[in-house]
């Protein structure tokens, strides 16, 4: 028992100095230290990490920032940032405030003059943070269509790659909207292989998709398409674009080494198994447990995942991909020795709960049972939130202040 508890300690170690090596604000500030912006800016923030980097940003260039929007999720503003109007959005599915956030961005892209520099700070949700749609798609178009491709377990890119299409903000349009100013994009990426395409949809960046390639997911997913959302689906998305500059401030790979530096400080013999992981949560979950069954070695064990699975939504329950993965680890780990398994969202925010993700041990399921569930039948509703909340294995950390996917850990001694 005392082993597993110094495993627990040490993972929530390991997590805590990975979210902090890779908040936002630093690498906001280095990055805009090091450059020559010209002429007046004008800041448009977008995402999960949008207050953290704008407020960086107004601490670094000061009065230069002429005007500026920061976009982000509700709760995750920490207050008023100086010449910034501030908007607090849905995620994971736009609302009405995306709507307001997306015609408020518009704007402010389109007051700008040549002599402007449009600054622009992306991190991951922007999506459905700032949404705008094309003429004749409406919100409940852009709600369902969302939700359904959420439901599916479609990856992000194939997500994006059609809610782009039906959007004034996304693909592109933001930045031809803001032209002829030139455009510099400071991304924080929670997107695998860093497609920047795929960051908030790409508000200012080409897309190099085609109408083709979208309708096929559509299909690939059955999506139920209104009239309208069919038409914009076929509308292809501006290409080329110009004076667009583009630095990324962050990734999932800077994540997986700041936890295996902390990991090797800790005395663990650690590796990184993969940085791009994206299967069903409940798949990565099982084979973690299968590699904890294992016989231990001599010298304590660290394997680092990084990346984004996905959870295809039979059930009814609650929950989110980090603890789906959590829980199925805890069943196939169940009375296993000396070994956790974590799983977090580096936002703090798994699916529509309050929890970042989940932390479990071969006694979580013996803890779940005593409390009176049974953990297999919550996993196949999908409801993992309510049995690790049963076992007390759920992380709660807030909103971090970053986004750069999902860290995942099995310590084994």
């Amino acid at each position: 028992m005392e082993k597993t508890k110094k495993l627990r300690d040490d993972c929530l170690e390991i997590i805590r100095y990975s979210l902090e090596k890779n908040l936002p604000d630093r690498s906001t500030r280095e990055t805009l230290q090091s450059m020559d912006l010209k002429g007046p800016i004008v800041c448009l923030a977008v995402g999960k990490a949008a207050w953290t980097m704008a407020k960086a940003a107004s601490e670094v260039l000061g009065d230069r920032i002429s005007r500026g929007l920061i976009v982000t999720k509700y709760g995750h503003s920490g207050g008023d940032v100086a010449g910034m109007r501030i908007i607090e959005s849905g995620h994971p599915v736009p609302d009405g405030k995306s709507l307001e956030a997306g015609k408020a961005a518009l704007d402010l892209a389109s007051s700008t003059t040549k002599k402007d520099r449009l600054l622009v700070l992306l991190s991951g949700g922007g999506s459905s943070l700032m949404e705008l749609p094309l003429e004749g798609v409406s919100l409940r178009d852009m709600a369902e269509i969302t939700d359904s491709l959420l439901s599916s377990g479609a990856p992000i890119e194939e997500i994006n790659k059609i809610r782009k299409r039906l959007s004034q903000v996304k693909a592109g349009r933001l930045a031809l909207a803001a032209s002829p100013s030139p455009v510099t994009n400071l991304v924080l990426s929670d997107v695998l292989g860093n497609d920047l395409g795929s960051v908030a949809s790409g508000p200012t960046v080409l897309d190099d998709g085609t109408a083709e390639e979208t309708m096929e997911i559509a299909v690939k997913y059955g999506i139920r398409l209104s009239r309208a959302a069919k038409e914009a689906l076929k509308t292809e998305t501006p290409k080329p674009l110009e004076k667009i500059e583009t630095i990324i401030l962050g990734d999932v790979s800077r994540l997986c080494s700041a936890a295996a530096e902390k990991a090797d400080q800790l005395g663990y013999e650690t590796e990184i198994l993969a940085e791009d992981l994206n299967c069903e949560a409940r798949q990565a979950g099982s084979f973690l447990a299968a590699i904890a069954r294992k016989r231990g070695r001599d010298k304590p064990r660290a394997l680092i995942l990084g990346g984004e699975t996905v959870v295809h939504l039979k059930g009814e329950g609650k929950g989110g991909r980090n603890q789906e993965l959590a829980l199925s680890a805890a069943v196939g780990m169940d009375e296993v020795e000396n070994a956790v398994v974590a799983s977090v969202g580096s936002d703090g925010t798994d699916g529509p709960t309050d929890a970042a993700g989940g932390m479990v041990d071969g006694d979580s399921i013996s803890r779940m049972r005593a409390s009176g569930i049974d953990p297999i039948a919550l996993l196949e509703d999908n409801d993992s939130y309510r049995a690790l909340k049963a076992s007390e294995d759920l992380i709660i950390t807030g909103p971090t202040g970053t986004n750069v996917n999902d860290l995942i850990l099995l310590l084994k001694r």
